[in-house]
């Protein structure tokens, strides 16, 4: 072998250990890290809303709210409610996840939700699809509200511009990005 491979072969095993050593120390100052504990504000901000379509993930976040607001607009119980709606949750969950770049059709889902519940509740669909509608609608409201407290904290610290703000709000609502569109 000649000299200048052994060189470089030397400077790479050097660089390797350097690079090694390195990792271990710096696995070692992450494991002494402390794990930060949540602000208050940061805790406001990931709570999901009152409205039972949890801000992350549609209604999932927040099930038991969601069969508050349809018992109360509805004049059932709650457990009737809740019971009908993990009914129908059992007997619509998908077998197969779907194809990428495709949703669900939701006012399909939507439909079939109000037929199941109406019929367990003994409530006519009408009822359950005006009820869910305004529970939907109420949702959308907020995170939108919530969205523009956001954007205007940004804009208000230089973190955005306003027409960078005025995009995020139009992308969202145009359904490009998540956050409050249908």
């Amino acid at each position: 072998m000649s000299r200048s491979k052994r060189i470089t072969l030397g400077i790479a095993a050097g660089a390797l250990a350097l690079g090694a050593g390195m990792g271990v120390t710096g696995m070692a100052s992450a494991a002494e890290t402390p794990t930060p504990t949540p602000s208050a504000s940061a805790s406001a901000d990931t709570a999901a809303p009152a409205d039972g379509f949890g801000k992350r993930g549609g209604h999932k976040g927040d099930r038991g709210q969601l069969a508050a607001d349809l018992a109360s607009k509805l004049g059932v119980e709650e457990a009737k409610v809740t019971e009908a709606l993990q009914a129908f949750r059992e007997a619509n969950k998908p077998t197969t996840p779907p194809a990428e770049g495709t949703k669900p059709d939701r006012s399909a889902m939507d439909a079939a939700m109000a037929k199941s519940l109406a019929e367990k509740l003994g409530v006519e669909e009408s009822k359950v699809t005006a009820a869910l509608e305004e529970i939907r609608t109420a949702a959308q409201a907020e995170r939108a509200a919530a969205l523009k407290t956001r954007l205007d904290t940004a804009v208000s610290d230089g973190t955005l511009t306003q027409a960078e703000a005025d995009a995020v709000t139009k992308a969202v609502e145009k359904g490009v990005i998540g956050g409050g569109g249908r």
